[in-house]
């Protein structure tokens, strides 16, 4: 995922930011991490380089 789509992506549910943590990744292209959502306390995966932003189901 490139660093320069951060600024268009938000919570698919609230519509709130994210907040990203980098595990694997340089300046220009992130490949794991997660992007959290702190208003609905739910973390979004990235994993080789894309990320899942599928809302959660809440009813599990």
């Amino acid at each position: 995922m490139k660093r320069s789509i951060l600024p268009i992506l938000c919570c698919p549910v609230c519509k709130g930011d994210l907040v990203l943590t980098v595990t694997v990744g340089d300046e220009q292209v992130i490949r794991e991490g997660k992007l959290h959502c702190p208003v609905c306390r739910v973390d979004y995966p990235i994993e080789d380089g894309i990320p899942d932003l599928l809302p959660r189901d809440r009813s599990v």
